[in-house]
């Protein structure tokens, strides 16, 4: 057996193991391993499982393969935990060494998008799922706000003018890229206290697993108080304006400074910064040399609180905004920046491959990382045969990356698409076939195999094969959550036979009313993103019915009335329902006027954003949820109807789709009865198919 000592990660994976198998936790131990690099050894035998690692995400990755490889339960985003085991199986020696030296995670913006009401609850089940899926360096801006108040308040602010500049809680990743200040606030003061509190447990416990946490740093952007007596310049980002300090003013390199010793004080380092002074504006000045000019000034800031400090830089704006960033500015903008002092993460590599284009980044350690999902939108696509080919060429390249990572803009969608990219931290995927095949067993635990399998098969053949489409909001979306007009007609793509995809939610139908046990975990989430996929389709269909029809009464009614029969299947769920958002929200609020600004956040990112009156953002985080399907998005149809042959235009329709839209962020959507009991989502889910499965002709829609 694997022998030696307890070390100093040892209990806080025995916690973790302890969340994930209960009881059945106690015959398992941990012990220290020497190697050069990360690696673990497991064995198991007479009911004792023994993990040597260096590191406590190695470990927690070794538990995980043994789970997933010996017991056929895998632990994802919605697994019911404990795991219902009730031994543990005797397993050969299996040693295991990563591909890669980091796995990377985040986006600035999942921390709007899907965190930002979490408390310890939510964060210590994340952690656990980072740490047994092998990350190790961790996007960390909870409490950032904390140390922006204590380094402005430094410099001459004072509260009400710190807060009104962070403003709304639910925008403040935004705020710290530089994109936009003093929108949907003031900060309450209570929110600062308690995520300083948070944010600093996160971090003890990333910490704990050895993790590198990567903390925010400064971008230039600064308050109008201090640019009105500073160089500064004005930038406009989405309609909302900022002041961005010109790199030449000695504040810049004192208040970046500040804040990083700030920080420092309050949440420790790990020497790892995050800034993204470009993030998608184009600089304030166009001379080629004032991107390396503003690195000059954001190095020299952060060394001068961290003489160790390494920037990590996204490498968004060389694709956001290519036709500025040439490849002459992009080299002359990294070649100002020693090496050994930034990391450059590629967010788009799965579509758009910066490496290829700036070759490997002029010598920069670099994170092949994976985005697909923008906003939080929650239709289920990818295109997964090219996700293992993808890393691979990264992989064998001249300058391979360092890490791989996820940078989507939100979680908890397509969870097969984050777990393919997780597996290759540590493992190859020659074949996706027989990868899918064990995700599909493991992710349900062994039950309805072959049935399942067969549902999953459909799922690659349809809305996961989505070979040459670029998945983004402009373009990637259906009617459902898109904003009504007369002059446009936003169906999304149908690459596929819609029959097929009909069938594969059948089969998923069928084994939840067979085992419905299951559909409290993965299986539910999986049948509520099916019956997106299915129906988001369904809809466009409907709607093009409704406009060929010139608005026939039936043709709308029937239209409307999907709307309403997807928002009761969706209400099965919680996670797929409004008010669970806002109940989140408003969670944090410390008496009622914190509970507004909460609830204006809440309802406001996922609807128009920003304001009523600006179209820019505008259901950009549109979500399939209970709560607006049959409320927000129906009514906007609605209205589109109505005047689709009166004498109303699109003026006219822009106005009150307007004020249905104040009407929410007023209001929200309509209460649920507290004492409703949730819908049984097998039954829901056959409803649906048997109303709407012979919605297309044979061979309908592939194209």
């Amino acid at each position: 057996m694997l022998s030696g000592e307890e070390t100093a990660w040892a209990d806080v994976v025995r916690g973790l193991a302890r969340r994930v198998l209960g009881p059945l936790a106690e015959p398992v131990r941990f012990a220290a391993r020497e190697s050069a690099g990360r690696g673990y050894a497991y064995e198991a035998k007479g009911g004792v499982l023994t993990v040597s690692a260096t590191d406590g995400v190695s470990a927690s990755v070794a538990l995980h393969h043994y789970l997933r490889e010996r017991c056929g339960l895998s632990v994802g985003w919605d697994t019911v935990l404990p795991l219902p085991l009730t031994s543990l199986p005797d397993a050969p020696l299996r040693e295991g060494t990563p591909r890669v030296r980091e796995g990377y995670y985040f986006n600035f913006c999942t921390f709007s998008y899907t965190t930002p009401y979490w408390d310890w609850t939510e964060w210590e089940r994340e952690i656990d799922w980072m740490a047994l899926h092998g990350i190790t360096m961790p996007l960390a801006v909870i409490g950032h706000e904390a140390a922006l108040h204590a380094a402005y308040s430094v410099l001459g602010l004072d509260d009400d003018q710190i807060r009104s500049f962070l403003g709304g809680p639910g925008y403040l990743p935004f705020q710290f890229m530089g994109c936009m200040d003093d929108f949907a606030g003031p900060l309450p003061t209570s929110w600062i206290e308690g995520h300083r509190e948070l944010g600093a447990r996160i971090l003890d416990r990333e910490r704990a697993f050895g993790m590198t946490p990567v903390l925010p740093a400064f971008t230039g952007h600064v308050p109008r108080e201090i640019a009105a007596a500073a160089r500064a310049g004005r930038r406009t980002w989405q309609g909302f304006e900022t002041w961005s300090l010109d790199p030449s003013d000695p504040l810049y390199e004192r208040i970046g400074a500040e804040i990083t010793r700030a920080q420092i004080k309050l949440f420790g380092t790990d020497h790892r910064y995050a800034a993204d002074p470009f993030i998608e504006m184009i600089p304030i000045d166009a001379d080629p040399a004032f991107p390396g000019a503003v690195a000059a000034a954001t190095l020299a800031g952060l060394r001068a609180a961290d003489p160790e400090a390494v920037w990590l830089m996204q490498a968004w704006p060389f694709s956001y905004q290519r036709d500025f960033w040439t490849e002459d500015r992009v080299n002359a903008f990294l070649d100002a920046i020693p090496n050994d002092q930034m990391i450059v993460a590629d967010l788009w590599a799965e579509h758009d491959p910066l490496w290829e284009r700036f070759d490997a980044f002029s010598g920069k350690p670099w994170l092949w990382c994976s985005l697909l999902n923008f906003g939080g939108r929650t239709d289920p696509v990818a295109h997964l045969p090219g996700v293992p080919a993808r890393i691979d060429a990264a992989l064998t390249a001249q300058s391979p990356p360092t890490g791989i990572g996820l940078s989507m803009e939100a979680t908890r969608n397509n969870p097969v698409f984050f777990e393919l990219v997780t597996d290759q931290i540590w493992n190859a995927v020659p074949d996706l076939g027989a990868w899918l095949d064990a995700f599909v067993t493991q992710r349900y635990g062994g039950r309805f195999t072959e049935e399942l399998r067969a549902a999953w098969q459909g799922l690659l053949a349809t809305v996961y094969t989505a070979d040459g489409l670029r998945i983004a909001p402009d373009q990637f979306k259906g009617v459902l959550t898109a904003e009504p007009s007369y002059t446009r007609t936003p169906t999304g793509p149908l690459w596929y036979d819609p029959a097929e995809l009909a069938r594969a939610w059948e089969r998923m139908i069928e084994v939840a009313e067979r085992e419905p046990g299951l559909v409290a975990g993965p299986l539910g989430h999986d049948l509520a993103e099916t019956s997106i996929a299915y129906m988001a389709r369904v809809a466009d269909h409907h709607y093009l019915d409704v406009v060929e029809s010139a608005g026939d009464p039936a043709s709308v009614a029937r239209f409307l009335r999907l709307f309403e029969d997807l928002d009761r299947t969706l209400a099965c769920r919680p996670e797929y329902t409004f008010h669970a958002w806002e109940a989140r929200a408003v969670s944090w609020a410390a008496g009622p006027a914190d509970a507004e600004i909460l609830r204006d956040n809440a309802r406001r990112i996922i609807t128009v954003w920003g304001t009523s009156d600006s179209p820019l953002l505008d259901d950009y985080a549109g979500r399939h949820w209970a709560g607006l399907l049959g409320g927000y998005y129906r009514d906007r149809w609605k209205l589109w109807a109505e005047g689709l042959n009166g004498p109303e235009g699109e003026p006219e329709l822009r106005e009150r789709l307007r004020e249905r839209a104040e009407l929410f962020l007023r209001e929200g959507a309509a209460p649920v009865d507290p004492g409703a009991v949730p819908g049984d989502l097998a039954v829901e889910s056959r409803r649906l198919h048997t109303a709407y499965a012979d919605a297309f002709e044979p061979g309908q829609g592939a194209r």
